[in-house]
């Protein structure tokens, strides 16, 4: 399991993270060098150099937030044009786009992070274009919210590119667009008018989420472990009734798939941060403060816990839990990770997103003046989760390489992801989210470092 350091500290991490962005500011300029309008959009690296890969346009608004996130941590207004200039240019049929669960990936990470830097005093204020990115993730958050699948009982989801029976894991995150639309006054308008409020189904798809896709130790099935995470549920979309679990990236559907693992423990913690923001009286309908968050708090705890507990001694998982080349690596949580082995990848993606889980998850706790051994708990979890991953071994230094986060999986059984000649399993690639991630997590740290409360997208 991960050997915690406690006495780590945010101030330590910044010289790494100074050379993590050093870094990354030559890759961003060579990634929108390889990728002009009409070229693509980069997922994955082969051999170096990043790569489209079809499935679904998921990954745009991590390549242009990327640009924004490295303006806001080194002031390089080089990056900030870039950023700002393809998202008004390239996001908007994100915008509209009804066809995917990514509207958190894509729209948030582009316009809701434009929005904040003006907000925030980052960039001048200037009311026309703060309008616009508002209006994008008013119109953002209703398209997403209307991807409705309902379950029996009156609740629901917002189903997967895979159809109205799929519930995934990963959509969590994507509640960030209905909550920042809500936020902003904003409702879904459906048949005869009838307003259907973007609140209300980001909490009841979080409540499916937790219910269905994260495990507690209570006897659910036979591989009920608590804090165990399934990729995908799978509901009877005639009657709304729940039928299986299942996975479309992960080893089978009774293991975990530690990046979905990770977006729950990102996703949770972020819902609780918008929660905490929202009026008593809003809450009531859909069970009240003390029941929603309650439910958030125990998958958010659960989740967190089995990735403290399941990841090798420096943090960064295998792939899967339940990968069946891991039976052959002897006591391989007990050792630091090992992203050159024979027999299965590790994911440093999952590291990136699992380690801001950690750290939001403590810093949630914090707030509710929790017990200080369980944020500290959390908090130096993640921190040391992020000194791995800005280690030599992560976080690539190599200026012919496009990627920054090194070592990270795509589709372990559909076989996207690289794998050199001189290697038996996929190694020494990068992904465009896991690239975003560190970015993302080590601008958090930089800034808690710096002084500044923890961020998030709904303080403002």
């Amino acid at each position: 399991m991960l050997h915690i350091d406690h006495d780590l500290q945010p101030a330590d991490l910044l010289p790494a993270v100074d050379r993590m962005w050093e870094a990354s500011a030559a890759k961003l300029l060579a990634i929108e060098k390889a990728f002009p309008p009409g070229s693509g959009t980069p997922v994955i690296t082969k051999a170096g150099r990043y790569v489209p890969q079809g499935w679904t346009e998921w990954t745009q608004g991590f390549q242009f937030g990327s640009s924004l996130i490295q303006f806001e941590a080194t002031g390089d207004e080089r990056f900030l044009e870039v950023g700002r200039e393809n998202t008004r240019t390239r996001m908007a049929p994100h915008v509209s786009h009804v066809g995917v669960h990514d509207h958190g990936f894509n729209n948030v990470s582009t316009y809701g992070r434009l929005r904040n830097l003006m907000l925030t005093g980052r960039v001048p204020h200037d009311q026309a274009e703060l309008d616009f990115y508002e209006l994008a993730l008013k119109t953002s958050g209703a398209v997403q919210a209307s991807r409705w699948s309902p379950t029996h009982g009156g609740g629901g989801f917002v189903h997967s590119f895979n159809g109205p029976h799929s519930l995934f894991s990963d959509t969590i995150r994507s509640m960030r667009s209905l909550c920042l639309a809500h936020a902003l006054g904003h409702r879904l308008m459906g048949e005869n008018d009838e307003p259907v409020s973007l609140l209300g189904r980001a909490v009841e798809h979080a409540r499916a989420t937790a219910e269905f896709n994260v495990y507690y130790g209570k006897d659910r099935d036979s591989y009920d472990l608590r804090g165990r995470v399934v990729h995908e549920s799978i509901f009877n979309p005639t009657d709304g009734y729940f039928r299986c679990p299942s996975t479309q990236q992960g080893y089978s559907p009774f293991t975990t798939w530690t990046r979905g693992l990770a977006w729950v423990m990102l996703g949770f913690p972020e819902m609780l941060e918008f929660v905490a923001t929202v009026d008593d009286g809003e809450l009531e309908p859909h069970g009240g403060r003390e029941e929603i968050e309650g439910w958030m708090l125990e998958a958010a705890r659960a989740s967190c816990d089995f990735y403290v507990e399941n990841s090798p001694t420096d943090g960064i998982p295998y792939w899967d839990t339940g990968a069946p080349g891991l039976a052959r690596m002897g006591d391989y949580l007990g050792r630091p990770s090992d992203p050159f082995n024979d027999h299965e990848p590790v994911d440093s993606s999952a590291a990136a997103i699992g380690a801001q889980g950690l750290l939001r998850l403590a810093g949630v706790l914090r707030s509710r003046e929790a017990d200080a051994a369980e944020v500290s708990r959390y908090e130096q979890a993640g921190l040391t989760v992020l000194r791995s991953l800005l280690g030599e071994q992560y976080t690539s230094g190599d200026s012919e390489h496009h990627g920054l986060l090194l070592h990270t999986i795509y589709h372990r059984p559909r076989g996207w992801d690289h794998v050199p000649a001189n290697s038996r399993i996929p190694c020494g690639e990068a992904a465009m989210w896991g690239d975003y991630h560190l970015r993302e997590v080590a601008l958090l740290v930089q800034q808690v470092a710096d002084g500044a409360g923890l961020p998030n997208w709904f303080g403002q």
